[in-house]
């Protein structure tokens, strides 16, 4: 079996999202279990045109040339083309290899509401947010209805899909691999909030370290880097001489455990986003057994495992979370829920399952 992955990044050469998180995990595992593996993905700065990562085969197109992939789907050749959510790419795909199962996985799409977040709160520009909605749009809704079969990675995703490309039915779910730890993990005898993503306007930052000035008691942890580097670095300036608060910048969770281990002592993860999809940064803290301190509430999960804040009040909602220990358990029934759902080992079999049935027709 051949498995062609199809995303907007790879989780390598310095772009670094949820999307290509999970397109990475999934195809390193797959590569695991004997599928041969390629990627095409748009090409960043310091990536070769075709690389190795984690088993396998990546080709990669000019960004300002996004046509250019589909003479990389057919080069691929593949028996299953699997975007991890659409863009033009999935289209060209269909129109490059038309004989072939095309499976679609949506994770965050973007409607009106939503890409007006966006020009709200620009990652870099307002020019680029707007090229990055047309390559996530463009040919889209043809191409969704042309597919083999089309999942979401979350019942609310999956409600969003079925609204926005007029289905028939919600498409069905198929979780993202996580890696589930075999025990719990020892927490941190100091209460500890971490903060893992981009260090993005959308994601709004500046809250998680304001909520780390009002409590010098608790230790703050913010992983992550900012696309725009002059807004990362007067983040830096303004709160990097808060005592309680950590400042670690990226870490890569493909090349060692530090991730793993700062989930681990953490109590609780901390999101200030405007809007999200499901955060694969929940998943992940869930299953090392952290409770979630969110606006966001996708699947009703923060609500269920942790606390969702309501008008920005993230220190009511700390509060909250750190009384008589709350956050323990919301934690432990976070893990549980994880495992159950979204335990890596069970998903990829999932995934292989679904091929074997796209290759069966």
């Amino acid at each position: 079996m051949h498995v062609c992955l199809i995303c907007v990044e790879i989780f390598a050469w310095g772009k670094y999202g949820g999307f290509g998180r999970s397109a990475r995990m999934l195809g390193r595992e797959l590569v695991k279990r004997g599928v041969r593996v390629t990627a095409v993905v748009p090409r960043r700065k310091g990536q070769a045109p075709v690389e190795t990562l984690d088993g396998m085969t990546v080709l990669s197109f000019p960004p300002n040339r996004p046509w250019d992939a589909e003479a990389l789907f057919r080069q691929a050749d593949a028996d299953i083309y699997h975007s991890q959510h659409p863009s033009y790419s999935t289209a060209l795909a269909l129109d490059a290899m038309p004989d072939r199962a095309h499976l679609i996985t949506f994770r965050d799409p973007k409607f009106f509401r939503d890409m007006l977040i966006e020009l709200r709160y620009p990652s870099q520009s307002h020019l680029k947010s707007l090229l990055a909605w047309g390559y996530e749009s463009y040919r889209v809704r043809g191409a969704v209805h042309r597919a083999t079969r089309v999942f979401a990675c979350a019942l609310d995703v999956g409600t969003k899909v079925r609204d926005g490309f007029a289905l028939a039915a919600n498409p069905d779910f198929l979780p993202s691999p996580i890696a589930v730890p075999a025990a719990v993990p020892r927490k941190s005898t100091r209460p500890t909030v971490c903060f893992v993503a981009r260090w993005d306007r959308r994601k709004r930052p500046e809250l998680f370290f304001e909520l780390a000035r009002a409590r010098p008691d608790v230790r703050f942890v913010a992983v992550g880097r900012g696309q725009d580097t002059g807004y990362d670095a007067e983040l830096r300036r303004r709160y990097g001489n808060l005592p309680n608060l950590e400042m670690p910048g990226f870490i890569d969770q493909f090349s060692g455990t530090a991730l793993g281990d700062l989930l681990g002592q953490s109590w609780i993860l901390a999101n200030t986003a405007e809007r999200e999809g499901l955060p694969t940064s929940f998943l992940e803290a869930f299953a090392h057994g952290c409770a979630i301190l969110s606006r966001v509430n996708p699947d009703d999960l923060v609500r269920r495992f942790g606390e969702v804040v309501a008008a920005d009040a993230f220190a009511d909602g700390l509060e909250r979370l750190l009384a008589n220990d709350a956050w323990r358990a919301r934690g432990e029934g976070g893990r549980r829920y994880v495992h159950e759902h979204y335990e890596l080992g069970n998903v990829v079999d999932r995934h292989l399952a679904v091929y074997r049935e796209a290759l069966h027709g």
